[in-house]
């Protein structure tokens, strides 16, 4: 009747993270291959530059400090608003000693699809300009670019966040 708890196993998505400086970058993946407590992971690493650019500056609040510092799969999405770099990861993580939480398909396929269709960009182009026609245009670029997402969830999640930020008017 109900599920069993996910292994870790080839083939499963995992979320982890890598300290970068005082904060903590994030890495979600597919493991590659297990060899007792140590895992491969095939995916993506991500630097939130823009938030950590933001905190540096006192433009945000204790919430921004927190998903540096202790970020998670429900938390990390706020990190992905402002500017990002991503490089592909390819690299073994030790059981003992790194994070690695199993990810549901759909929360995987919205965090990879966030990064791969540039998302950050989009939103931070509408962030960053002030109002005029400039931030018109770059609001209509992102509303065609949320209106021509295939995954539900990813669409769903997108529209969420720009209802927040108030930039979908």
């Amino acid at each position: 009747m109900f599920g069993r708890k996910p292994t870790l196993k080839e083939g499963t998505q995992i979320f982890s993270v890598k300290k970068n400086g005082e904060f903590n970058d994030f890495i979600f993946g597919v493991v590659t291959g297990i060899d007792g407590r140590k895992v491969g992971v095939n995916g993506v690493i991500v630097n939130p530059v823009g938030l950590k650019n933001k905190i540096a500056q006192g433009k945000t609040g204790e919430r921004s400090r927190e998903i540096l510092e202790h970020p998670t799969p429900d938390n990390v999405v706020l990190a992905l608003v402002y500017r990002v770099e991503h490089e592909n990861f390819t690299e073994v993580l030790d059981l003992d000693v790194d994070k690695c939480d199993i990810l549901p398909p759909k929360i995987y396929g919205m965090l990879d699809g966030w990064i791969r269709e540039s998302l950050p960009e989009f939103i931070n182009a509408v962030l960053s300009l002030p109002p005029g026609a400039e931030r018109d245009e770059a609001k209509r670029v992102l509303k065609h670019r949320m209106d021509t997402l295939v995954d539900p969830t990813l669409k769903r999640t997108l529209y969420a966040v720009c209802r927040s930020l108030k930039i979908l008017n």
